[in-house]
């Protein structure tokens, strides 16, 4: 999960004329604009990369990285470094064929070296159909050129048949000068290959700044070292006090990823299910690899040519349908399943599973809110056969562990059934309680989901404060006492009997579990409001768990927040100054070298005053949310098992590793 600032929305005044006539008749062609070359990325950023914050920030990285995968895809590269510069930049480098630098042969380009053309015109490139990429992991085309568009300076290296060629790009994408031979390749260098240095423009990301974060770019690179078995990818930081080196290669490659995953679980068994098979004629190969835990929650994460599919798409729905398929044919051959026995549900049989179902194909057709589902549907039929074959001999010759997963799967069935029992119960125990809502709600009167916000507040003097702080008609408030149930070490079932987790469901509607319904949830904005301490970063961790887990429509939908209540303040003259955290108020001392430090430490929301809660907190105009994401679903499951598992020596070593790299540290 990640966490984004979301900021108050910008007031816009729009006027809109009585006279249509009018307006129409002034629209000629002097009114239309053409952009040309990239100006277009420069216009509209977001559009290509998707934001101008620290996610789009970093697409800038993995868009010259899938370059050199795809190299690495088509059987050229062997090896990809990636370096953060001591000086802000970022230097991509691999040994596969090397942009191509010859002339380009007709049109308007004609004449400019083709890599000129990769990286000054939009939708050009080797992977629209012809012989240079079989497959690849380009969505759009767009990918280099938008990074030099939105690149304060970009730097190419190529080696191609023992010379060695460069060329400079200045701000916004503008070639300083052609392409440029310098010599032969340096002795004992790669024979060929490709290397792209560019130092983002702080005029384009200016939400969040420039500065790359290492652990998310470690994470990226590791996830594409364990979908390309063998490839050797070599991780730099340059930077000062950052410095380290780190080399990922995974000779298993997706075993290694699903043990990786499963590491911070307790395995149900040692081996991993792994098949591999290719269909020549239809242009698809897959790759799935399999094994349970002693969890209760599902891990299938899809990739199509090595993009995330995060929602999901033909190769998953092919692989949940024979699994289940095949699952029950093995538990009713060898009389697990009685003949009197219902099947087991696909939901039961994925209770604990961690899979990753690779697929690669010619064509890919994304679809979704995210572009990352996959569309093509002959791939479907062909996951679905070929899991149908390998799977069913898999369970065959590994008798033990197909037997261990049919019982978990049994027992999944059995909590299910009581988990039902227990929703029921919830409805029926809401449908005698009149208006149905939980006492200790304060609804808002809006009826509105859109503009509605639910606040989870720790503690009932919280509450108390933040109810006259409110605004009634759009904020609801919802007081929870102590910590709640940990749901990453609870079935549903269990779940349900807390009062404290039923208030939740109650309260937000739209379900839980697999039932779950972010459509029909009350709120479009659900805030968790806890302390600045560890026992309020203890709950918020609970909360955001309990969300991932069993509401994570809300949280891939981006319906889940963080307040910010201020931990100092001080008073500049007669005017009170609050200050977020410990980095707001060094910077205020550094703005205010003369001030008398007084710091006040906030000692609480429960000893805040409305007055005080109100404009740091509560006030859409004045207060600041942190948004939580869904960026990347198998590093989100992996993080969530980390931090709320059993193995605290992981925990530690997580928490340790990643310190360097917090923004917003609860103290």
């Amino acid at each position: 999960m990640q966490v984004n600032a979301c900021f108050p929305p910008k007031q816009i005044e729009v006027r809109v004329s009585s006279d249509t006539n009018q307006a129409s008749a002034s629209y000629s062609a002097k009114d239309i604009q053409v952009l040309e070359g990239l100006d277009p990325v420069r216009k509209r950023p977001g559009m290509y990369i998707g934001s101008t914050g620290l996610a789009g920030l970093h697409h800038l990285i993995w868009e010259v990285v899938d370059n050199a995968v795809d190299e690495a895809m088509a059987g050229f590269a062997t090896r990809i470094g990636v370096t953060l510069l001591a000086d802000g930049g970022c230097r991509v480098e691999d040994n596969g064929r090397g942009f191509p630098v010859d002339p380009y042969p007709s049109g308007p380009h004609k004449g400019k070296s083709a890599a000129e053309v990769v990286l000054t015109v939009l939708h050009a490139g080797g992977k629209f159909g012809g012989e240079g990429y079989k497959v690849s992991g380009g969505l759009h085309g767009v990918g280099v050129s938008v990074v030099n568009a939105l690149s304060e300076r970009l730097f190419l290296e190529v080696d191609k048949q023992g010379r060695r060629y460069q060329q400079e790009y200045a701000k916004g994408g503008k070639p300083q000068g052609k392409i440029t031979d310098v010599g032969p390749t340096p002795p004992r260098g790669r024979a060929s290959g490709s290397t792209v240095s560019f130092w983002p423009d702080p005029t384009v990301f200016i939400a969040e700044g420039t500065e790359f974060v290492t652990r998310t770019v470690l994470e990226r690179l590791q996830t594409m070292a364990f979908l390309n078995k063998g490839l050797e990818i070599v991780f730099k930081d340059e930077r000062e006090g950052k410095e380290q080196e780190v080399t990922f290669q995974y000779k298993g490659g997706i075993v290694d990823f699903v043990k990786h995953l499963n590491a911070s679980k307790e395995a149900l068994f040692s081996k991993v299910a792994h098949y591999e098979d290719e269909d020549t004629e239809g242009g698809q190969t897959l790759d799935i690899a399999i094994q349970w835990n002693t969890g209760y929650y599902e891990g299938i994460h899809g990739y199509a040519n090595g993009i995330s599919t995060i929602e999901g798409g033909m190769h998953v729905e092919g692989f949940k349908t024979a699994l289940t398929s095949v699952v029950n044919k093995y538990a009713r051959s060898k009389n697990l399943l009685k003949e009197k026995d219902d099947n087991l549900l696909g939901e039961d049989i994925r209770e604990g599973i961690t899979a990753i179902v690779a697929v690669k194909l010619r064509e890919p057709q994304f679809e979704g809110q995210t572009k990352a589902k996959l569309g093509n549907v002959p791939m479907r039929s062909f996951v679905q056969k070929a899991t149908n074959e390998r799977l069913a001999e898999w369970l065959e010759e590994n008798p033990t562990e197909a037997n261990k997963l049919v019982k978990k799967g049994l027992a999944a069935a059995q909590a299910r059934v009581a988990a039902k029992n227990a929703r029921n119960a919830i409805r029926r125990k809401t449908a005698l309680a009149g208006a149905g809502m939980p006492d200790k709600l304060k609804d808002c009167s809006s009826g509105n989901p859109e503009e509605s916000e639910l606040f989870i507040v720790e503690g009932d003097s919280a509450g108390g404060s933040a109810l006259n702080a409110r605004n009634p008609r759009t904020q609801a408030l919802l007081p929870i006492r102590g910590k709640i149930l940990n749901v990453e070490r609870s079935r549903l079932d269990k779940m349900l009997k807390n009062n404290e987790i039923q208030a939740l469901i109650t309260a937000i509607g739209g379900g839980v579990g697999d039932e779950f319904d972010a459509a029909k949830a009350r709120y479009h904005k659900v805030i968790i409001l806890c302390d600045a301490d560890v026992d309020g970063s203890h709950i918020r961790t609970l909360l955001l768990t309990f969300f991932f887990r069993q509401m994570r429509g809300l949280v891939e939908n981006g319906y889940v927040y963080i307040a910010q209540p201020p931990l100092f303040s001080t008073l500049v003259g007669k005017e009170k100054i609050y200050l977020k955290d410990e980095h707001a108020k060094n910077r205020f001392l550094e703005t205010h070298p003369n001030h008398k430090n007084d710091f006040n430490r906030l000692k609480g929301l429960g000893e805040m005053d409305w007055e005080e809660l109100k404009p740091t907190t509560m006030d859409v105009t004045t207060r600041t949310l942190l948004q939580i994401t869904v960026e990347e679903a198998a590093l989100a499951d992996e993080i969530t098992s980390v931090l709320m598992g059993d193995d605290v020596d992981l925990r530690k070593q997580f928490i340790t590793t990643n310190a360097r790299d917090v923004r917003n540290l609860d103290f």
